[in-house]
């Protein structure tokens, strides 16, 4: 059995030896880093299933680390923080952490995060597997995955939330697939749809507008009926 590879990185030496000892008895192996010098270098010279980052570290801080390990890679994020500030948390997920835990906090419900991370992260069958793309182009639009923008035909710069940004990379990355609602929350959200639950359908509703698409009759994210949605348009790679 495969075991996951974790990378901590939290400047509390106290809590780096708890978490290592408690993740390592739940079949975890952890390395443990204090700031994101240590964490660069790691993951320049080992490759891990998921990383768990502080915001509050000394020298570059947990966001802006986010950040650039974001623009890089799509490894797993999730991201620590003493503070209670909801605005850290925003921050976090629009800068595509995964999810956030406030400390203190139960080790038991960071394993539990951990575990549904991971599991929703291999959820993607090979075929839906992500690609490491840096640009994707469709119809005359234009996604970068570093900037994490959207350009328009016209060159006009779209700004995307946390959340349309991941279900456009998804469609780009998977077009002329028909991914069902299902999907689409587990792959963006990390959660099965509720019955009546209607979240893609806003989500979508607010994509089609960025893209300038008509609601009744879109051109580009098509509705299958009883399926869920197509990016119906070939997408270059680059």
């Amino acid at each position: 059995m495969k075991q996951d590879q974790l990378l901590l990185v939290d400047d509390d030496p106290e809590l780096r030896e708890l978490l290592r000892e408690y993740l390592g008895q739940a079949g975890m192996r952890i390395t443990a880093v204090a700031d994101g010098r240590e964490m660069l270098h790691a993951l320049a010279t080992a490759r891990f299933d998921l990383v768990i980052l502080d915001i509050m570290l000394p020298g570059e801080d947990g966001l802006s680390l986010c950040r650039r390990l974001r623009a890089q890679s799509g490894i797993p994020i999730l991201m620590l923080t003493a503070r209670g500030d909801e605005i850290d948390r925003i921050v976090g997920l629009e800068m595509g952490a995964d999810d956030y835990l406030a400390k203190p906090f139960n080790p038991r419900e960071l394993l539990a995060r951990i575990r549904s991370i991971l599991r929703r992260a291999g959820s993607l069958p090979e075929n839906l597997a992500a690609e490491d793309v840096r640009q994707f182009s469709f119809a005359g639009w234009r996604l970068d995955t570093q900037t994490r923008q959207l350009n328009s035909p016209d060159g006009v710069v779209v700004d995307l939330s946390g959340v349309e940004y991941k279900i456009l990379r998804v469609f780009v990355e998977h077009p002329n697939r028909v991914l069902s609602r299902d999907q689409l929350l587990e792959f963006t959200q990390g959660r099965e749809a509720a019955p009546y639950d209607r979240a893609i359908d806003v989500q979508i509703g607010r994509l089609r507008r960025k893209l300038n698409e008509d609601a009744r009759e879109p051109r580009l994210l098509k509705t299958v009926r009883n399926e869920g949605y197509v990016l119906a348009v070939t997408v270059a790679k680059a």
